[in-house]
């Protein structure tokens, strides 16, 4: 456990992003601006699915789903904004453990979504004629309910590894939330135990999820190639567009985090890639999947004329 103080509560200080004072005020117009996209975007998406019964399909359930994990995932940012305004950035040891397994929760449940996304392309693709069959809601609510199941073990999993470390009373945390790769570095006890779990939670969660998508596109390209249409082809390619671009930029953004806070010395760079990871993703899903969606698009319209109509009757 952690050691404490003489008030009974351990403490760490959340560096953030900047320690310019000139830049902060920049810096918190920046997120706020963001976050509010981030949960409009996210949140427009859900009621679209929720209002238009053209989206009740296997598709836009997952993301529904995937929508609802997002707004979640940038629930770090309120508390980076409060420290930015209150110019307070600490935070207790037990704030710290469960920011940590809600972070690692949602980060591991967007990873598990992203997968459950590619299976289903997989099979509105490569097995038309058998996809209403086999993605019945059933199915489709029973993958979602698995991911649940599995990443609140593996956040749990981490995050009781954790309490087994000892830390300073008072130590500075280089980033604007506690993320579990930096809170393992900076452990005062043996940290072997931890780097396994870590490892091997992200192997078998992150790696084991990737590889899936790589094998389920590999299968949808050598479907697609066998298309004789040039339309066909077009159209196959461009429900898969999407999820692609939505894929390649959380695992590329998630590997950098890693990447640049693997040394101590790189904090600055490790907290940036750490932005994009939980900033900049989440709010650029919502733009990906409703300009390349002609459907989502529909329902979109469909949801603003009804606000506009019912808006006034409401108000």
């Amino acid at each position: 456990m952690a050691i404490r103080n003489l008030t009974g509560v351990s403490q760490f200080l959340l560096l953030g992003v900047s320690e310019e004072l000139k830049l902060q005020h920049f810096i918190f117009g920046l997120f706020l601006s963001m976050y509010l996209i981030t949960v409009f975007g996210n949140l427009l998406i859900i009621l679209a699915v929720s209002s238009d019964s053209h989206l009740h399909t296997p598709m836009y359930f997952f993301l529904f789903n995937l929508s609802f994990v997002d707004i979640c995932f940038t629930s770090t940012i309120p508390k980076m904004l409060w420290n930015i305004q209150t110019q307070r950035k600490v935070i207790t040891y037990e704030s710290c453990i469960t920011q940590m397994y809600f972070f690692t929760l949602f980060a591991g449940l967007d990873t598990l979504f992203l997968t459950v996304m590619a299976y289903d392309h997989f099979m509105a693709i490569c097995h038309p004629l058998y996809y209403t069959v086999i993605m019945n809601p059933q199915l489709c609510e029973l993958l979602v309910l698995v991911s649940w199941v599995i990443s609140v073990l593996h956040s749990l999993l981490e995050s009781l590894s954790l309490l087994i470390l000892s830390f300073c009373t008072f130590l500075e945390i280089p980033h604007f939330f506690c993320e579990l790769n930096q809170m393992i570095q900076l452990a005062s006890s043996d940290t072997f135990l931890n780097n396994v779990v870590m490892y091997s939670g992200a192997v078998f969660l992150a790696g084991s999820s990737f590889m899936c998508i790589l094998h389920s596109y590999s299968r949808i390209v050598s479907s697609i190639g066998r298309i004789s249409s040039s339309q066909g082809k077009y159209k196959a390619f461009s429900t898969c567009a999407s999820h692609l671009s939505v894929v390649s930029l959380f695992y590329c953004t998630g590997l950098g985090v890693y990447l640049s806070s693997a040394g101590t010395h790189r904090f600055h760079s490790s907290a940036t890639a750490s932005v994009m990871y939980t900033v900049v993703t989440p709010m650029l899903n919502p733009f990906i999947y409703s300009l390349r969606n002609k459907d989502l698009k529909k329902g979109l319209k469909k949801l603003f004329r009804k606000i506009i109509i019912k808006g006034p009757i409401g108000i």
